[in-house]
């Protein structure tokens, strides 16, 4: 699955509940899931599953202010954004 497809089927799933949510109700939902994935990190278990859904719940806020992600990556296609290398020389 692409970038995109991942996009459309996260849109396709969740924007009715996400919209009706609002941003910051979304907001709220993703910071859960960072919580979780910390925990995940404490535990050494569930990273998969864990990032996944940080990872969904992240581009239900970009369908949210209509940001495409393949766009919004681009800005680390060419290397760090501040040095331009890779790997990445900035202090």
């Amino acid at each position: 699955m692409t970038i995109d497809e991942f996009q459309k089927k996260i849109k396709e799933i969740y924007l009715r509940k996400d919209a009706d949510r609002g941003i910051e109700g979304t907001f709220t939902w993703f910071v859960e899931e960072v919580g979780e994935l910390a925990r995940a990190i404490r535990n050494e278990q569930n990273f998969e599953e864990e990032l996944a859904d940080c990872t969904a719940w992240l581009f239900s806020i970009a369908n949210i202010v209509d940001v495409s992600m393949e766009d919004a990556i681009r800005k680390y296609e060419n290397g760090c954004p501040k040095c331009s290398k890779t790997p990445c020389i900035c202090d």
